[in-house]
């Protein structure tokens, strides 16, 4: 996700698996940090962004 256009293609799919309003993309931070808060499970994270055509590493 690297920048507004990429987090319009994941938008509808985060929203429907961690809520509307429950994550965020930080694009000013090189490693384009994306935290979500809620209840989402990380699996479920990462198979939304998949099925947008990306995909995630946890920060370690």
């Amino acid at each position: 996700i690297k920048c507004d256009a990429c987090v319009a293609k994941v938008t509808p799919y985060l929203n429907e698996s961690a809520g509307e309003g429950n994550w965020q993309v930080d694009l000013k931070n090189p490693q384009r940090v994306l935290t979500v808060h809620g209840e989402a499970s990380e699996k479920a994270v990462k198979d939304a962004l998949e099925k947008a055509g990306y995909k995630a590493e946890p920060l370690g």
